[in-house]
């Protein structure tokens, strides 16, 4: 919504007011419903075994998928883009991370491990996430099937094509790795299964930010950008002299030369 609507916009009476808010309230319960059906019916869908062995690298060296779940029987894994060689992690990725700190250990007390997972080398996973000052488990799948089997990388090969697997169809992709999340239960015997994945716009309901802009008169304001996540930056770079292109198409973070 532009400056000038929100000068323009209508002003009723505080009697008005409550009846439209009201009118909104009843659609807001809906909404609320529905939501908890999706939930319902997500928790319902069929599981497929993880059959195969991942091998990670992280803070406790090497691990297994396994490994990974920690204490807990489900995990959530965030699938972070740094790629092998890049000079920094994926900014829209790190505007999602920044929200997970506080998440992880109330997640813990609901039977929930979350981390992150790259396919850049531990050392260059490292680097980064001192620079961001996040202390959310992060491992590097480097050297496994992990991210291509989940659909998050992309080969050379894949590339080439023009198109690549992702979000369940195929696409072109502007980067040679993509956002998404996948869950994992373990159950009693140690047996993984995977229950769920989700990318592009599914991935919205992880960023807290993005549900307050919702609730301000104007919104995420990204209408007009070409990308809508253009606006964004690693939180150690807003600037005083930030400024916003709207033509800004996303762009792959550099590799390091």
């Amino acid at each position: 919504m532009s400056s000038g609507s929100l000068q323009q916009h209508k002003v009723v009476s505080p009697a008005e007011w409550l009846a439209a808010r009201k009118e909104l309230l009843a659609k807001e319960k809906e909404f609320t419903r529905l939501r908890d059906e999706l939930s319902q019916k997500r928790r319902e869908l069929p599981w497929e075994k993880v059959a195969k062995q991942y091998v990670f690298e992280g803070s406790n060296g090497k691990e297994s998928l396994a490994q990974l779940f920690g204490k807990h029987s489900q995990l959530v894994i965030y699938h972070f883009m740094l790629g092998p060689g890049w000079k920094e992690g994926c900014p829209s990725c790190s505007y999602l991370t920044d929200h997970f700190d506080g998440a992880t250990v109330h997640l813990g007390a609901r039977d929930v491990t979350l981390m992150l997972c790259s396919r850049a080398p531990y050392a260059e996973i490292q680097a980064f996430q001192k620079r961001m000052g996040w202390k959310v488990k992060w491992v590097s799948s480097n050297g496994s099937d992990f991210n291509y089997d989940y659909h998050v990388s992309f080969s050379p090969e894949e590339k080439a094509k023009g198109k690549v697997k992702y979000n369940y169809t195929e696409m072109e992709f502007p980067s040679e790795e993509g956002p998404g999340m996948s869950v994992f239960y373990k159950n009693e015997k140690g047996e993984i299964f995977h229950t769920y994945s989700s990318y592009a716009r599914g991935l919205d309901i992880l960023v807290g930010t993005y549900n307050l802009l919702d609730l301000v008169p104007k919104g995420r304001d990204e209408a007009g950008l070409a990308h809508t996540m253009s606006w964004v930056r690693h939180h150690d770079r807003y600037t005083p002299s930030y400024v916003v292109d709207a033509k800004a198409l996303y762009k792959q973070p550099e590799k390091v030369s």
